[in-house]
Order: C-alpha cells, then sequence, then structure tokens
C-alpha cells in the first residue's frame, strides 16, 4: 500500500497548523531552510510573511522560488513538501496579513497581544507576503502501513 497522501488529504494536512520549514535557493551555499510560520488554503497559494531585506526575502526575491515542508512532531508521523514559484511580493498589511497569521498560532489573545507587542518592528521594517503557487508536492503518511 502507498504511504502517499491524496490530493484531499494532502492540501487539508497543509492547512493545518504546522510551523513550516521553508528552503530557498542561494547561489554559492546550500539552501536557507528555517522555520516559518505560513498559510494555505486548499486549492490556493502558499503565503509567508517576512521582513524586505532580511536574508530570507532577499533570498526569495533572487529564487523567485521555494520549498516548504509542514509535518507530524509524533507518531504516526505524516509530512507535505511543497514547492512551487512565487507568483507574488507585495507589502504585508498588518491587519490583512500578520494579525490573521498570529491567530492562527498563537490563537486570538496571544496573537493580537503579539501583533501589538511587535507593531513597532512592523513599522520600522518592510514586511512583505510572499505568495508562492505550489506545483510538486511530496507526501508520506505512515498511519497507512
Amino acid at each position: 500500500m502507498s504511504l502517499a497522501m491524496t490530493k484531499q488529504e494532502r492540501e487539508a494536512f497543509l492547512a493545518e497548523v504546522h510551523v513550516g520549514i521553508i528552503s530557498i535557493p542561494e547561489p554559492g551555499r546550500g539552501p536557507l531552510t528555517v522555520p516559518i510560520w505560513y498559510s494555505y488554503d486548499p486549492g490556493r497559494e502558499l503565503r509567508v510573511v517576512t521582513g524586505r531585506t532580511s536574508r530570507k526575502g532577499q533570498l526569495l526575491e533572487r529564487a523567485g522560488r521555494f520549498s516548504l515542508c509542514a509535518q507530524t512532531e509524533t507518531p504516526p508521523y505524516k509530512y507535505v513538501s511543497v514547492e512551487g514559484p512565487i507568483v507574488a511580493i507585495e507589502v504585508a498589511d498588518l491587519e490583512r496579513d500578520v494579525r490573521p497569521l498570529a491567530r492562527r498560532y498563537l490563537g486570538s489573545e496571544m496573537g493580537d497581544q503579539y501583533v501589538e507587542t511587535t507593531r513597532g518592528e512592523f513599522d520600522r521594517v518592510e514586511n512583505v507576503l510572499v505568495r508562492m503557487r505550489p506545483e510538486r508536492w511530496l507526501t508520506v503518511d505512515y498511519a497507512k502501513q
């Protein structure tokens, strides 16, 4: 039996709350691979927010594509790895992009608190919303064994 997820299973899994591991090509080095908050709705684009002038932001603009892996931390293990082109990089909006992401990962109360305590940094650093269209998927669901 295959351990691969169906299209519906993989999209539902990616839409769940997981800390993603983003991997971005970097010329002359291995890829930059770091944890990141993300959002995804099945059948739509994957979205991340980062500082435009950060190493991550600069590499995303240069590479034009990235990979992201989301996984469970307890058995039976599952993961979804997705890769694709960046379809847009635009100025991030605190209310449209950052607050929903903070609430997704921290809950309403703590998410709002996070936004308020980091508002000064958001105003000081240009953050961008990066939208990626998933093209290639790798999946495993060990519960299917």
